[in-house]
């Protein structure tokens, strides 16, 4: 099915956004971008380690980041798909040319229009939106890990104790093909959203999402949420952006 144009006006949002090294690492290979004048936000993260995740994720971002400014509503769907798969040249091309088999990179993505989000991903960095005090997760891990939750089998917090959770599926720069999916819905004023990689997920569960979503000013929350990482030993890199409608 075509990508349906998101209506306008687009009114920029307030945020909050942070990317971290953590505790453990010597690289960030995270990567995150905020484009408010888009109504675009955008979290990476690289995989290949020295190897090149670095480069992946910020070839992502990159990406995204070139993307011009007026930007019709109805022509995001399409640039951000092609910037994408434009990445995802430029990361195969890489890792050919260093030899160092796979890098890569996830990437979730959100655009917010004046009524409407859309959502497109590949890999498990996440997307919440918190509504009414209720948080639901929009996106869907592409990880081995992530169908065993489709099937019933596991729960996304018990998710972080399985010893396959780093396993993921779904990469920019891993095929030729790059498979999004994708997700819209409306918005509503006082909407939340959390765009996330999974250094945030291994130490806040969904409670602990839901509370501080439902209880931190915006202007604080993307820090208040990395400090929960880093008191829980941050042993990856940690990139948190918040958005409110």
């Amino acid at each position: 099915m075509p990508d349906m144009p998101l209506s306008s006006p687009k009114t920029r949002r307030r945020h909050s956004a942070v990317t971290h090294v953590g505790l453990a690492r010597k690289i960030n290979e995270d990567a995150i971008l905020c484009r408010p004048d888009l109504g675009l936000w955008v979290v990476s993260d690289g995989m290949g380690g020295h190897a090149g995740g670095d480069f992946a994720s910020q070839t992502v971002v990159r990406a995204l980041n070139s993307l011009p400014d007026p930007l019709a509503p109805e022509d995001i769907p399409r640039a951000t798909r092609e910037a994408l798969h434009g990445a995802n040249r430029l990361i195969l091309e890489e890792s050919d040319r260093r030899g160092v088999g796979v890098i890569g990179a996830t990437v979730v993505l959100l655009v917010l229009s004046s009524a409407h989000f859309m959502c497109l991903w590949a890999g498990d960095s996440r997307l919440y939106r918190l509504r009414d005090g209720v948080l639901d997760m929009i996106s869907v891990d592409h990880s081995v890990v992530g169908e065993l939750v489709e099937q019933g089998y596991l729960t996304w917090d018990e998710v972080e104790n399985h010893p396959q959770n780093n396993q993921i599926t779904r990469a920019v720069g891993v095929d030729e093909d790059l498979e999004l999916d994708k997700r819209r819905g409306d918005i509503r004023p006082g909407d939340r959203f959390l765009l996330c990689s999974d250094g945030l997920t291994h130490y806040a569960n969904t409670e602990t999402l839901r509370a501080y979503l439902s209880s931190r000013p915006i202007e604080t929350l993307a820090d208040d949420l990395l400090a929960v990482a880093l008191d829980g030993g941050a042993s990856d890199n940690v990139s948190v952006i918040a958005v409110e409608v």
